[in-house]
């Protein structure tokens, strides 16, 4: 009710506030803490630990059974093949061994370090291994300073409305070329580093003839051989075809030969005969054989009867006889693989012929 002019006035009485009960919203002033130490937590002694971050990944440990040597040589046999089963990489690498079981205990090492992937699963159950991207540049990184091309990465790709790995497909042939260097290795014949495959030889009309398999084994009497799989798919006459090529690129000179060379291998067709073969191109490629003719070429049938592999080389014989002297040899592994040699024809500049 308001005062009036009757009223004296009141003086006005101020009640002292009583302390607030409600919860403050002012900030506190935070307390100075260590570098990497937020407020409100407690210092621990021995500073901050990978593991605190949940979104770090900690990097597995290596496997009792996996070293590193055998890690460095299964990572340089897939950067050279591409594509191999444990089995095929145990008689690549370690062939003394009873079984590929420490090949296989390596490459789940490989695995869990994300640098090898199985690609696919064959029909007899084996696994088939190759290198992601990152394997693939440690194996780049072994081979590279030796001299030894890498094969192309097998990308990992996936179809995008079903979501199934794309490209998983592991010809028979492709099995049969590391089988065959399996063998070979496995045999004594040649060092893991010492096989090459998918080797380009351009002839003069620019087609290129490439070798299944190369190996140089010098330490075996071997310094180098191609090797030319077949698993029964081609015809007999493909094969001719195949041993004129590799004659015809025998015979050729390369780009930087004297003119002297040059207009007398073009004056008549038989004058490269008495050219020798240090002038030639094929010894810019390849070191000297130490014996006759050009460099050897071995045909291997896989996956086939003895039958079909005594017809196929009976046409070889009689088809090739006129780029190549034809020579038989023994089955090269017992109940495995057959194989069957063949060396160039002789030439005045000629050393003996290379035999097995």
């Amino acid at each position: 009710m308001a005062s009036t002019a009757d009223d004296p006035e009141q003086p006005l009485v101020q009640a002292r506030r009583s302390p607030s009960v409600d919860p403050s919203f002012t900030p506190s002033a935070p307390r100075r803490q260590g570098p990497g130490i937020s407020a409100g937590q407690t210092r621990r002694k021995g500073g901050r630990r990978r593991s605190d971050n949940p979104h770090v990944q900690r990097s597995p440990q290596h496997r009792r059974t996996s070293t590193g040597p055998r890690r460095r040589e299964l990572l340089q046999a897939l950067g050279i093949f591409q594509r191999a089963t444990p089995d095929q990489l145990w008689k690549l690498t370690r062939p003394d061994n009873q079984h590929d079981k420490l090949v296989r205990d390596n490459l789940l090492d490989l695995e869990e370090h994300h640098l090898v992937r199985i690609e696919t699963v064959r029909e007899d159950q084996r696994q088939v291994w190759v290198l992601t991207k990152r394997g693939h540049g440690e194996a780049k990184k072994l081979l590279e300073p030796k001299g030894i091309r890498i094969s192309v990465l097998r990308e990992e790709k996936y179809d995008p409305v079903t979501g199934k790995l794309l490209g998983t497909s592991y010809d028979d042939h492709a099995a049969a070329v590391a089988s065959t260097a399996a063998e070979l290795h496995r045999a004594g014949i040649g060092h893991r580093l010492g096989f090459q495959t998918e080797i380009a030889h351009r002839l003069a009309d620019g087609y290129v003839q490439r070798a299944d398999l190369v190996v140089r084994a010098p330490e075996a009497g071997v310094p180098v051989l191609l090797l030319e799989i077949d698993r029964r798919t081609e015809d007999a006459h493909d094969l001719v075809v195949k041993l004129r090529r590799y004659w015809e690129w025998g015979r050729l000179l390369p780009k930087d030969a004297a003119k002297r060379t040059v207009d007398l291998v073009r004056s008549r067709p038989d004058a490269i005969e008495h050219v020798d073969h240090e002038q030639r191109l094929w010894r810019r490629f390849y070191p000297p054989t130490g014996r006759e003719g050009l460099v050897p070429l071995a045909f291997v049938f896989a996956d086939t009867t003895e039958a079909k592999v005594d017809n196929a080389v009976a046409a070889l014989e009689e088809a090739g006889r006129r780029y190549w002297a034809p020579r038989r040899y023994d089955s090269l592994y017992e109940k495995a693989i057959t194989a069957r040699g063949t060396t160039a024809r002789r030439s005045p500049s000629s050393s003996p012929p290379w035999s097995s």
